[in-house]
């Protein structure tokens, strides 16, 4: 330790020391802006100025507020949160708890208590339980939002009407058809208008569209309003924003203590969970950015940091009279796609707002009140989200969803979230308790299909069920689920024996790898999963005495379809295990496995067998064989019928995909598609070779006849790959190697060479000039790795200029009946790529994990 140290004398002599040459150090380091983030700023101020207003408006506070709490979140979250590019400030989501804080408690409290919510908030962030909160349920989270909405929405619309909103939704409701008959002409003109350019301003068709849309329809909707009320001498209330001397700011809390707490907790609650999840959301918004040089490395949220950074903000906001302060998903997404690349522009954003709340005091009061609350009951509209009830639904988790919302709008938010986990935990208990057990006979197999998790609590109906299945008779047992207690284990085992011992047999599959049930000498336990090789598949033969030196590998289960992950009980019948068959082993024998040696084990078993022909280590019959047996056995079951009606109806792809031959390349896995999805030609290096007598391929060019002229796919797909042989043959072999088959098939390839230089992009002309030739297909992000994944880049492209000078394919696009679509799949990150922009310097975008369902 001591050697690590330097003695005082040596270190206060080499503390002034500088390499030679160079300046001694500066001063502070001066605050650099990027351009991006300047213009980021820009386009997030000009849509927070009046969505600040607008919600200050509908909660009744001080309108000056929203203009602090806008300032505070930009500066003060911006600077110590943990997320660069989420802009906080006051939310729609916090509305409704507003409102009635500022109803029960006055003005001045309300702030207090965002101040102590801010404090919680630190207290959190320091425990570090910021990940804690993401375990709420997205259904309570998106009901609470959508119950704030319609609160929003049904108390702006009194002012839109020209009257004043009531303290609660179901009161406001009661007098609407009251509003309704005394409707304020200029009011509802006013609103009417901002609704119209919010509407109509983002979808300006043609070039003038696409310039004027970079302006905040919001924006435009107030101003163009504003403009219109003030042009006409339209009198009705407006914006009205008293000296910043006379602000009103925190004082000590007065009320009921208990009613306090609740109050802090609910603003705390709804702050935290509303910034952390937009906090994610951000995360995945920068991630699906497209990388370019403009766009630099944003560091992913940390949610810890986040939380402390929203708790200040509280704490000055609160303390300065401003509104709760909280993240805000449109701000956010709206700095994203700006171009933001630091949390400058949230900063620099909050800057503007303070310069425009002291300078432009004269312009903001001449804004109409209608007019913010039309913009604010939009956003309140906006927040009961039809992608959000749709995901809700597909997810079973709709009752949840419509009691959180209901329970927020009629009781309040805290009620409303309260009410919603209440559900949402019944529901869980429900689903962990509720299991479906179904029996049917198909072709003289009993199957027994079991739905859910199997507890005590179904062990009768399991027992009823099993007892169905007649003495004697074949029987498999499916368990879909995830766990089994001791109970439900106990009877099934017994139920398998006691019919086993009356002759029957009995298979028992299940989802779960290493489903066991049975003694290690009754069943085969295999821990494999779908779509992993033979040659990794470590199983365990039937066997009574200790496994060979080396095991038998069993093959995956028979598809993407398949509904068994793992293991399946050998089928047993009169107590005797019946072992795989293969071609080299047919028909089933009843000899000691430790005598006879599983089919194709790695070594012997026995001095005997050691002593005899040298071992097989692997018998690929068997191998192919087996994976056929896992197919009848767990995948057939459940395509049987989709594929009877394929064959009743006939194939009806609607894409035709080549791609290459390669064994790593499944086309069926990487597109998620099933059988009579694509119509799949494969060939060495997925070539297409050009129409004619002589460098024409008549397999190829009738595959793509038909495909086109008889099934009528809509789509073509040229599908390259990383690794591909067939490119790096074409890079190490000339044009004259055409002695074998295969290099007389890589000629197919040569344009594809052609179009890629070996040491330049450019090229000489005849006079010594240089020629810039047209750039090559490239990966979005990042360059190709080698020259061979330049050439399989380039080879797709040509194999597409390939396929239009097909007679059929040419008249198919001409008529505009087909799509041409090349990709690249990375075998390595297992990463498909889809080509985009013209051939010429296409690039290949990666393609995201999204939820296209949503």
């Amino acid at each position: 330790m001591s050697a690590c140290v330097p003695a005082r004398a040596d270190s206060a002599r080499t503390k002034h020391v500088h390499p030679p040459h160079s300046p001694p150090p500066g001063g502070p380091r001066r605050l650099r802006v990027a351009g991006a983030d300047v213009s980021a700023a820009i386009a997030v101020f000009l849509i927070a100025l009046p969505l600040s207003l607008g919600i200050a408006l509908a909660t009744g506070a001080p309108l000056q507020a929203g203009l602090v709490a806008a300032a505070v979140g930009g500066i003060v979250a911006g600077r110590i949160g943990g997320c660069p590019l989420q802009v906080s400030g006051p939310a729609a989501g916090l509305t409704v708890v507003t409102a009635d804080l500022i109803q029960q408690y006055g003005w001045r409290t309300t702030c207090a208590i965002t101040v102590l919510a801010g404090l919680a908030q630190l207290g959190l962030g320091c425990l570090r339980v910021a990940r804690s909160a993401l375990a709420v349920s997205p259904a309570i989270v998106h009901g609470m939002l959508a119950g704030i909405g319609v609160t929003i929405a049904v108390a702006q619309l009194h002012i839109v009407l020209g009257g004043t909103p009531q303290s609660s939704v179901p009161d406001n409701l009661v007098a609407l058809p009251a509003q309704l008959a005394n409707v304020h002409p200029a009011d509802l003109a006013v609103s009417v208008l901002t609704l119209t350019l919010l509407l109509l301003w983002p979808r300006i068709p043609g070039r003038a569209g696409q310039l004027l849309g970079k302006l905040p329809a919001a924006l435009i909707a107030v101003a163009g309003a504003t403009a219109v009320a003030a042009l006409t001498g339209l009198r009705l209330p407006k914006v009205d924003l008293p000296s910043w001397s006379s602000h009103a700011l925190a004082t000590l809390p007065d009320g009921p203590v208990l009613g306090l707490v609740a109050a802090v907790l609910t603003t705390t609650l709804v702050c935290s969970v509303q910034s952390l999840l937009g906090a994610v959301a951000v995360d995945k918004l920068v991630a699906a950015r497209p990388a370019t040089s403009g766009h630099g490395h944003v560091q992913r949220s940390n949610l810890d940091r986040e939380l402390l950074g929203q708790g200040a903000a509280n704490v000055v906001s609160g303390s300065l009279g401003g509104l709760p302060v909280a993240g805000v998903a449109v701000r956010s997404s709206a700095n994203v796609a700006a171009g933001a690349v630091s949390r400058n522009s949230t900063m620099l954003h909050g800057v503007l707002v303070v310069i425009a709340a002291l300078l432009l005091v004269p312009a903001l009061e001449l804004i109409p009140l209608a007019s913010l609350a039309a913009l604010v009951m939009t956003v309140g509209f906006k927040m009961i989200s039809l992608n959000h009830i749709r995901t809700v639904t597909r997810h079973r988790e709709v009752l949840v969803y419509a009691v959180t919302t209901c329970g927020v709008v009629f009781l309040g938010v805290l009620e409303g979230v309260a009410l919603g986990i209440a559900v949402a935990v019944g529901v869980a208990l429900h689903r962990l308790t509720r299991t479906r057990i179904t029996h049917d006979d198909a072709e003289g197999v009993h199957h027994v299909h079991v739905r859910g998790q199997l507890t005590f609590l179904a062990v009768p109906r399991l027992s009823r069920v099993l007892h169905q299945v007649p003495h004697g008779a074949d029987a498999v047992v499916e368990l879909d689920g995830s766990f089994m207690d001791h109970a439900a284990y106990e009877t099934l085992q017994d139920w398998q024996k006691t019919h086993i011992a009356q002759g029957g047999a009995v298979d028992i599959t299940g989802r779960r790898p290493g489903t066991r049930l049975s003694e290690p000498a009754e069943v085969d336990g295999c821990r494999c999963r779908p779509w992993t090789p033979w040659r990794n598949h470590q199983c365990e033969r039937p066997s009574t005495a200790p496994p060979p030196a080396g095991p038998d590998r069993q093959p995956a289960t028979g598809g993407p379809h398949s509904g068994n992950s793992g293991t399946t009980t050998g089928s047993t019948s009169g107590g005797t295990t019946a072992p795989a068959t293969s071609p080299s082993t047919p028909g089933t024998t009843d000899k000691p496995a430790a005598t006879t040696g599983p089919a194709g084990a790695d070594g012997p078993t026995s001095p005997a067998e050691s002593a005899g022909p040298a071992p097989v280590t692997r018998v690929a019959g068997s191998e192919l064989a087996r994976g056929i047996s896992a197919f009848h056995r767990n995948t057939a079951p459940l395509m049987r019928r989709e594929l009877a009606r394929l064959a009743r109806e006939g194939q009806q792809p609607s894409q035709l995909f080549l791609t290459c031959a390669d064994s790593r390349v499944v086309t069926s896995m990487i597109t998620s598609s099933g059988p009579g999805d694509l119509f799949v030609v494969r060939n060495v290096g997925n070539f297409v070779p050009l129409p004619g007598e002589e460098s024409g391929d008549d397999s190829v060019a009738a595959a793509i006849e038909y495909a086109v002229d008889v099934l009528k796919v809509r789509s073509i797909t040229v599908c390259g790959h990383s690794g591909c042989g067939a490119m790096q043959a074409l890079l190490g072999a000339g044009p004259e190697n055409t002695r074998t088959p295969l290099q007389r098939w890589l000629r197919h390839g040569l344009p594809s060479l052609a179009r890629v230089p070996a040491e330049t992009h450019e090229d000489s002309d005849a006079d010594g000039h240089r020629a810039a030739r047209p750039s090559l297909p490239r990966l979005a992000g990042r360059a190709p790795a080698d020259a061979a994944e330049r050439l399989c880049l380039a080879n797709v492209v040509q194999q597409l200029e390939h396929l239009r000078a097909h007679e059929s394919v040419a008249r198919a696009l001409a008529a505009g009946h087909l799509e041409l679509h090349g990709m690249y799949f990375h075998v390595g990150e297992a990463q498909s790529y889809l080509l985009s922009g013209d051939a010429e310097g296409g690039v290949f975008q990666l393609v995201l994990e999204t939820d296209l369902t949503a």
